[in-house]
């Protein structure tokens, strides 16, 4: 694992929720159900939600700091949940389901309650904010049936999560549906422009590009605007902007939809693995907007060896001729 990963551990009522939501944020590169601060060697499913185990259910989290702050982790949790609630969360009640930060260092620990005060001092609410902030001891990861359960389970998910009320709560308190993916966080300049709201997207972009970057959606083969594209440019975050491949790294695949070698700069996209559709793929991910863009296989041709898959929906294409009018100019040395 990459030495600068970094962990978090969360406690947000059902894990299955909070597991889903952090999946879907750029820089995470992994987020895990398990149980947490309780006082039994781990313990079952059964035990935790008994209550008698003193443990929380819980969402470990490991991500990449240079892509997402732990204060912008603390956002997305808290808009997750109802944080005063001190009895539960939302539809479960119990101990078990209240909502805690696990800090991992005095750091994270100042952050956290940082986070607390902000909140409190911003009037949002009419109760002080109840979630805890607690010394991470021990992480216990939950049976493999919890696991990526909206994945495995979408029906099961889709009307639990429904009846929960968490969704209406978020959106009245919040005003953004709950399962909005990325959020706008308040993090730097830079940030603040490239994650833009869902609202602006849909009106922005087509039904297509908004499935395919929002929701994680895939183009038809052969019957996508960039596939059996030729000609020399750069293509770019449909989303933000961002430059992401260029022509000289494109190569036909035979599958029918836009493929390259590898990515214009590497810190253009990030990777997640994923698990949907009962297989293990590398998805990928740009990194500003954290647009879905397609995968990353090991079956290309020289010099890497790697099949970047990509959406042409996801994409906006700038012509050789045109790089320099649109501020791409220090690009025009690939095709020299």
């Amino acid at each position: 694992m990459n030495k600068n990963i970094e962990v978090a551990t969360f406690a947000g009522g059902c894990f299955w929720c909070i597991e889903a939501f952090f999946e879907k944020i750029p820089g995470v590169v992994e987020a895990v159900s398990g149980y947490t601060g309780g006082h039994v060697e781990n313990p079952t499913y059964e035990q935790v939600t008994s209550g008698d185990t003193g443990h929380y259910e819980a969402v470990q989290v490991k991500f990449d700091p240079k892509i997402i702050s732990y204060e912008e982790l603390l956002d997305g949790l808290f808009r997750q949940i109802d944080p005063t609630d001190d009895s539960g969360s939302f539809a479960d009640r119990g101990t078990q389901y209240r909502s805690a930060v696990f800090f991992h260092n005095e750091e994270q620990e100042k952050k956290a309650r940082a986070f607390i005060k902000k909140i409190d001092d911003s009037g949002r609410f009419t109760d002080k904010v109840a979630t805890r902030v607690i010394q991470f001891d021990s992480f216990h990861r939950a049976e493999t049936y919890h696991q990526d359960y909206h994945r495995k389970n979408p029906i099961r998910y889709k009307f639990y999560r429904m009846g929960s009320g968490r969704d209406t709560f978020i959106e009245s308190a919040w005003g953004r549906p709950g399962q909005a993916c990325p959020i706008q966080f308040n993090g730097d300049k830079e940030k603040k422009e490239d994650r833009i709201s869902d609202r602006e997207l849909k009106q922005r972009l087509t039904p297509l590009q908004y499935h395919v970057t929002r929701e994680d959606g895939t183009e038809p083969a052969f019957n996508n605007e960039f596939w059996d594209n030729k000609n020399p440019g750069i293509y770019l975050d449909i989303v933000s902007g961002q430059p992401l491949f260029s022509s000289t790294d494109k190569f036909n695949s035979g599958t029918g939809w836009p493929s390259f070698t590898r990515p214009i700069e590497e810190e253009a996209v990030t990777l997640k693995q994923d698990r949907s559709l009962l297989m293990t793929r590398t998805e990928v991910r740009s990194s500003r907007a954290g647009s879905h863009l397609g995968h990353v296989f090991d079956d290309g041709p020289p010099p890497t060896g790697k099949r970047y898959c990509i959406n042409s929906a996801a994409l906006a294409f700038v012509p050789l001729e045109e790089l320099e009018a649109n501020g791409l100019e220090k690009y025009k040395n690939l095709f020299e």
